[in-house]
């Protein structure tokens, strides 16, 4: 069954588990949104989105609290029967022992935390999101180069890793090595992120394996990063007809969404390292509004246009 453990959802927003006999390991969450009971507290469960995260503010709680008790225990029943994945109290709200006993019961976990209901919610989709977007795994290096995600493909051998290694003595930030986890957060956003087993690790072949952490410090190491960018390093080939201009963009497609591509031509002598941070300042630079390849065109044409005029 897909979905993220709610155990895992506990420690990275650090909930506090009031139903501590169930295990949590074995609850999962399927979907990214989440539902503020309302219509469900007064009795009417049509289009009830029961498979949702339920989150419980002081307007809930406090019209909870007036209700008679039998209304109350009503109220706890129906609402508990259905298959939620756990019911989250904000503000430090604390259940009563009736919900926590029936909650025991249904096997529903309960979950606490001292945050504002709105500001909870905005963090918890979007934690939630990122879990449960889609996921692909593909071969390689993955370094934040002035903020712009530049994701390094090629060949094995190619170089990849050694570039990322000088990028990082120049003050870049590595994210993952060898394999990187790209998920789709939105239909603009692919974010990339290591595997654990291999976080902030590099393989270079004659050394071997090296922690990029403990050599240069926690200051050239990132947990994730967007996806600006993508070099594809290829080896020179003399007959290969290679961009040297930019006026048109190429892209490179992961899980439906358009990175910006460039092929680099490898030959012995050529600094990757630079090339690299060239090509993401050059494509920060396209995002802030200005090509230096339509410049140059504009220019010519302008230069042209004068000649003509002359004549």
């Amino acid at each position: 069954m897909q979905g993220v453990a709610i155990e895992k959802i506990v420690k990275k927003l650090e909930l506090k588990n009031l139903t501590e006999t169930i295990d949590l390991t074995k609850k999962k969450i399927l979907l990214s949104d989440v539902n503020r009971p309302a219509l469900q507290l007064s009795g009417y469960f049509n289009h009830f989105e029961e498979k949702r995260v339920q989150i419980i503010g002081n307007v809930e709680y406090t019209y909870l609290q007036q209700l008679e008790h039998e209304k109350k225990i009503t109220i706890y029943e129906q609402f508990l029967k259905y298959e939620i994945p756990c019911v989250i109290f904000c503000r430090d709200l604390q259940p009563d022992e009736d919900f926590l006993r029936i909650a025991q019961q249904e096997e529903i976990p309960v979950l606490g935390t001292g945050r504002s209901t709105s500001e909870f919610m905005a963090e918890l989709i979007y934690t939630l999101s990122e879990q449960l977007a889609p996921c692909i795994t593909i071969h390689g290096v993955l370094v934040d180069v002035y903020g712009e995600g530049l994701l390094i493909m090629g060949e094995s051998g190619i170089g990849k890793s050694e570039a990322a290694l000088e990028l990082i003595r120049r003050g870049h930030r590595l994210v993952t090595d060898d394999v990187v986890e790209i998920r789709k957060i939105n239909e603009h956003t692919l974010i990339g992120t290591s595997p654990d087993i291999t976080r902030y690790f590099i393989e270079l072949r004659g050394i071997g394996i090296i922690d990029v952490k403990t050599l240069f410090g926690v200051e050239c190491v990132k947990e994730k990063q967007n996806i600006d960018l993508v070099i594809k390093l290829e080896d020179w080939k003399k007959d290969n007809d290679y961009d040297r201009l930019g006026l048109e963009e190429e892209y490179t497609e992961f899980l439906g969404n358009k990175v910006a591509c460039h092929s680099l031509p490898i030959r012995p002598g050529r600094n990757l390292a630079v090339i690299c941070e060239t090509a993401a300042v050059n494509h920060r630079q396209k995002k802030m509004g200005y090509n230096a390849a339509q410049e140059l065109y504009r220019r010519v044409q302008a230069n042209l246009n004068k000649n003509s005029e002359e004549e």
